[in-house]
């Protein structure tokens, strides 16, 4: 491991992130937050298994004030996603250490408001309440107006463009949406916070936050490769991806994202810590490290997940896939609403999950919306299809 670059360094709780302190392990608690009791065992248990930060998910003020009980029992450091809604902010401030906004998702509220004027707010809020906030921009949640531009230059330069996945076709939005949002925020004197600019795919992570590295070295950068999937297949790509930029000295928090149980939830830590000792010992995975070339992703569980059967659903689908697993596709499955629906899109079997049926979709088409129950052979179905089109083309 080369030495760690030195960042600013910013107080969340009883914990820091950058500067001299050790690299730090996060988790999401995927209890549904109203439910208080089940939330305080789970963030306590995270706790003490080993996680500096726990995530949990508000999204409405019912939400909020099942927090605001939860903080009462518990030590532990928190944090809150917001999601669409950025005026969650005041209500989960007095009882969060910080907050994390996505840039892709200050559209959604008050539209006719700039987005300056949105993170002016947050900005206000977490000055008020002495919390830090975090960055967070996500591959499938990306700002409208840079995908906009991304599709415009794409169009422009048609013939010198990267096709769709690539890392570099990627790197654009999500680096430049970053950028935007650190240089704002310190323009306006704000300096308590960190980034993320997470990806499904682990060579677009490594680049991508490389190159935020260089260009902003003062900045904490946290990492993770989203929608990693099951145990299996997500500790390899979070290997693939955080082993090596760790390695590098980039990179002062973390979170191994897993599709698991809600009670299952300190795998993502124990594969943290494997990450470190890894890193500490020399001993990275190797980076031509082959995945298959089929492609399968899914979201962690989290309290926004609306029937539990997500999990199972994400873990039957890549067993009954494996047939496929020579084809360079995409199968995505995600569990709920908020990211479902953009996150599908680039998939060529796409699944989100809501709470009686599951939406089938190939690329940003609708295929139809299934029970629990058919929904797998529905998915088959669709990816047998995309593989008799292929074999069909490469004859």
């Amino acid at each position: 491991m080369t030495t760690r670059r030195t960042t600013r360094k910013i107080q969340v709780g009883t914990a820091f992130i950058g500067g001299d302190a050790p690299i730090l392990i996060q988790t999401m608690a995927a209890t549904k937050t109203r439910d208080v009791e089940a939330t305080v065992l789970t963030v306590n248990h995270l706790a003490q298994s080993g996680a500096g930060l726990v995530r949990i998910a508000v999204d409405t003020r019912n939400d909020a004030k099942a927090l605001a009980e939860i903080r009462k029992r518990t030590t532990a450091n928190l944090s809150v996603d917001l999601q669409e809604n950025f005026r969650l902010a005041e209500l989960v401030a007095p009882n969060v250490d910080k907050i994390r906004y996505n840039p892709g998702h200050l559209h959604h509220l008050e539209p006719n408001l700039s987005w300056q004027k949105k993170v002016e707010y947050l900005v206000d809020v977490a000055k008020e309440f002495d919390v830090a906030l975090r960055v967070g921009v996500n591959c499938g949640s990306l700002d409208p107006a840079k995908l906009e531009k991304y599709h415009a230059q794409l169009e422009q330069n048609d013939d010198t463009a990267s096709p769709p996945g690539d890392a570099a076709a990627i790197f654009d939005p999500s680096l430049e949406s970053a950028l935007e949002h650190v240089d704002f925020l310190d323009s306006i004197g704000f300096t308590r916070y960190c980034v993320s600019i997470k990806d499904s795919d682990p060579e677009t992570v490594v680049i991508v936050n490389r190159r935020f590295a260089a260009l902003r070295p003062q900045v904490p950068l946290h990492l993770g490769v989203t929608e990693a999937g099951t145990p299996l297949r997500g500790i390899l790509k979070s290997r693939l991806a955080l082993e090596m930029l760790l390695a590098e000295g980039i990179g002062e928090t973390l979170r191994v994202s897993l599709t698991v149980e809600a009670d299952q939830k300190a795998q993502e830590i124990e594969a943290g810590r494997l990450i470190l000792a890894n890193v500490a010992a020399g001993t990275v995975v190797d980076p031509a490290t082959p995945l298959p070339k089929l492609n399968i992703v899914s979201c962690p569980s989290c309290a926004r997940v609306q029937n539990d059967r997500f999990v199972e659903l994400a873990r039957t689908l890549e067993k009954a896939a494996e047939f496929a697993q020579d084809y360079p596709f995409k199968i995505a499955t995600m569990g709920c609403r908020v990211n479902g629906p953009g996150e599908t899109d680039d998939a060529d079997v796409g699944l989100w999950c809501g709470a009686d049926r599951v939406n089938l979709k190939s690329g940003s088409t609708l295929i139809g919306s299934y029970g629990y129950d058919e929904i797998i052979e529905k998915a088959l179905e669709l990816l047998r299809e995309k593989i008799r089109e292929y074999d069909e083309q490469n004859k």
